[in-house]
């Protein structure tokens, strides 16, 4: 006889699946087993079940395919948590199977008892419970297509006993595979858009995540419409590359020329696109908005036109009813400004007369040029996503990942296992903060039991860094935030990865390419500059009240010295390039 967990296996073979992310737990184990005696899937033993579900959701994102992760009863539920928020978050299609206790005692604070489809409503496109071996066969079906179609995170509940449980084997398996669709507005609201556009004399283009596989059309349109492209950091491996009107990014992470083509321009076309922050979105504008969820439209700023569609048609559709611009001048003003930008950047990603700690835009900067021309880059939130953003070269072959939307600390190095994990021909790196590493630091382990050849770059500066940075902005005194860090490339090689640690700033070029050409997981820890300064691109009169407020507090407090450190580490060059 078969039982349920079988089937299941089954079903995940045939719609493509071969490897599922997890760890083992006693309501868990028929599923596990049913691994092991089907042999075609292969089991990727996490250290933690929220590093599985970042995984899985990391090989979503990249492959654009489903992704499965799993998990035991109670704590197990609870842990996979934060990695499905992270995948829900970021739209991409995971599977999660979430064991439960014996059903029959649910209700009874059993032990390890949860109500997992209460626990994973908020972050999930669909969540339902398996109580009986006949629902099992349906309920699976339904939530794989769901988690495709939705592009979002399904979860199937599974009390132990179900997963034991004998039933008739499947004739023949369907395979579950995304199907494949355009969506083009309305001819009517096509000649709406374009009159906005045709209306108006400066143009800016902010494309974000959707314009996936729209490259040729963007560049097409922003041609016709002589606007400067801005990106969003979800639409930087998208846009940044081969782009003669690319002005850089904008939002908290962005360039200064980013915002000013947008403060600038008449009319602001936005291509698949939820960028979230409003106060980079001046509301003086004409705003077009195309995104294939309606629901998305208007949202972040008020729009004259809305359009449902994927970019790539929807562009192409709106692209006989647009007038070609003559006038030039907005876009050439945002280039040359957009030049000045980089120019001051770049200025800063230099060794600064070998000085030690080492400046974090230098060894981004000195990675880049290391990596390969196929790199996947995965970056922890904070501080590591900032130089990620603006030092990272994209060229049509890198990939970027990241929690760019939900925003959580930790997953830079989960997110590299499914990298690396579904890319095993791919130089995958991870850019990791100290405190993000030492959170889900077992993980390291991982690496070294998969045999995963991961690279790892730890900003070590000692600090939850981009939280001082709040704190500085907002006129708060740095207080618990100080990290008492190990040497971690010793912890690293003590488990069996390549570890060195770099703190001369003339060894650092050595050490990364060693690290990058190692046979095998290896991780370089950078000893990086506390006090470096990552300022945003538009500073409020508030923010610059609020950093007063910090350094007159900071000296009240007994604490002058921070300031002196604040002060030698950017220089004026630093703080006002």
């Amino acid at each position: 006889m078969t039982t349920v967990a079988d089937n299941m296996i089954a079903v995940l073979r045939a719609s493509g699946i071969d490897h599922v992310y997890g760890l083992p737990g006693d309501s868990l184990n028929g599923f596990v087993d049913a691994i092991r005696r089907d042999g075609s899937i292969s089991w990727e033993h996490v250290r933690h079940e929220e590093a599985g579900a970042f995984a899985a959701a990391a090989e979503a994102g990249l492959t654009g395919e489903l992704a499965v992760c799993v998990g035991s009863c109670g704590p197990g539920n609870t842990h996979l948590v934060n990695g499905l928020f992270d995948a829900q978050r970021t739209r991409v299609p995971v599977l999660a199977i979430a064991a439960q206790i014996p059903l029959n005692e649910v209700g009874s604070e059993y032990f390890q008892e949860t109500h997992p489809q209460t626990l994973f409503a908020e972050c999930s496109v669909y969540t339902e419970l398996i109580s009986t071996p006949e629902m099992a066969p349906r309920i699976f079906e339904i939530a794989i297509r769901t988690a495709i179609e939705r592009r979002g995170v399904a979860v199937v509940v599974v009390p132990g006993e179900v997963f034991l449980a004998l039933t008739e084997p499947l004739d023949e398996p369907r395979s579950i595979v995304p199907t494949k669709s355009a969506v083009i507005p309305d001819t009517v609201q096509l000649k709406d858009a374009a009159a906005a556009l045709n209306g108006a004399e400066k143009i800016t283009i902010l494309g974000g995540a959707g314009t996936a596989g729209a490259h040729e059309q963007v560049m097409r349109v922003a041609d016709i419409l002589k606007a400067p492209i801005v990106h969003t950091f979800r639409g930087k491996e998208l846009l940044e590359y081969d782009n003669p009107f690319d002005v850089g990014m904008t939002g908290l992470l962005g360039f200064a020329s980013g915002v000013k083509a947008i403060e600038e321009a008449d009319a602001v076309l936005l291509l698949g696109t939820d960028f979230p922050y409003r106060q980079f979105l001046p509301t003086d504008k004409t705003y077009v908005q195309v995104d294939v969820r309606g629901e998305h439209l208007g949202r972040r700023a008020p729009i004259a036109v809305g359009l449902v569609g994927t970019v790539k048609e929807t562009v192409e559709a709106l692209i006989p009813h647009l007038e070609t611009k003559t006038d030039s001048s907005h876009l050439e003003r945002a280039k040359k400004h957009y030049t000045k930008t980089r120019a001051s950047l770049d200025a800063l990603a230099v060794n600064d007369r070998d000085r030690t700690p080492i400046h974090p835009q230098y060894m981004t900067k000195i990675l880049d040029e290391a990596a390969a021309d196929d790199a996947i880059f995965t970056m922890d939130v904070g501080s590591p996503v900032v130089w990620a953003s603006r030092y990272l070269t994209m060229n049509g072959q890198r990939r970027l990942f990241g929690s760019f939307n939900h925003g959580t600390m930790a997953n830079a190095l989960p997110h590299a296992i499914g990298a690396q994990v579904s890319h095993p021909g791919r130089q995958v790196v991870a850019i990791a903060g100290d405190g993000g590493l030492a959170m889900l630091f077992g993980e390291l382990l991982t690496l070294v039991q998969l045999r995963l050849p991961v690279k790892v770059i730890v900003i070590n500066n000692s600090s939850l860094n981009f939280v001082e940075l709040e704190m500085k902005a907002a006129g708060i005194v740095n207080y618990g935030t100080e990290l008492v860090n190990p040497d971690f490339s010793a912890v690293a090689r003590s488990i069996g990865l390549f570890g060195r640690r770099v703190v001369d700033p003339r060894d650092l070029d050595e050490a990364i390419r060693e690290a990058l050409e190692h046979d095998g997981p290896a991780l370089v820890e950078v000893m990086t500059a506390r006090q470096e300064l990552s300022i945003p691109p538009a500073i409020t009169a508030q923010q610059a009240k609020g950093f007063a407020l910090y350094a007159i507090r900071t000296i009240l407090s007994g604490r002058g010295e921070e300031l002196l450190d604040l002060t030698t580490t950017n220089a004026l060059r630093r703080i006002f390039a």
